[in-house]
């Protein structure tokens, strides 16, 4: 399989994931069906260490590997709390935080950014309290394009 495939890319990134210590190496041979004779070929092949390599630096320049460390631990973080709100000998003020980030982990919905809906407002100052203002109110969402075939399209 070329390395620069689909395939071939998604797997360098998994190799990634895997020298990130955010896969196993048996998560990998079982997502790719991978022997041990030929996990063993793929770990000491040049070329993969190579693009793994380049991948691995990729990521955590552009902060993909951070935030996918950041999002496995937080999945965590609902059994220590849980364990903080139910533990009587806690304070009464640890035990209320920890009900808030529960509840807050519980109900993302509040603060995801595409929930709000587009729009456009121009505002023009004329001077002298004078103001111009357009709203164009929620604008439609947009549509994702189709597959196009591009022998039937002009």
């Amino acid at each position: 399989m070329p390395l620069t495939s689909d395939v071939g890319g998604a797997f360098v990134t998994d190799l990634s994931r895997n020298k990130e210590r955010l896969f196993s190496d048996q998560q990998v041979c079982e997502k790719y069906d991978i022997t041990s004779d030929a996990w063993t070929e793929i770990t000491q092949s040049k070329a993969v260490r190579l693009a793994v390599n380049a991948e691995h630096e990729r990521r955590m320049l552009n902060g993909d590997a951070a935030r996918e460390a950041a999002a496995k631990q937080f999945t965590k973080a609902p059994e220590v709390l849980g364990k903080i709100l139910e533990n009587e000998r806690n304070s009464p003020k640890h035990r209320i935080d920890a009900a808030r980030e529960l509840r807050a982990t519980a109900s993302p919905g509040a603060d995801r950014p595409g929930d709000t809906a587009d729009r456009v407002i121009i505002s023009i100052n004329l001077g002298a309290d004078e103001k111009l203002v357009f709203d164009s109110g929620p604008l439609p969402p947009k549509k994702a394009k189709e597959n196009f075939d591009a022998e039937t399209e002009q």
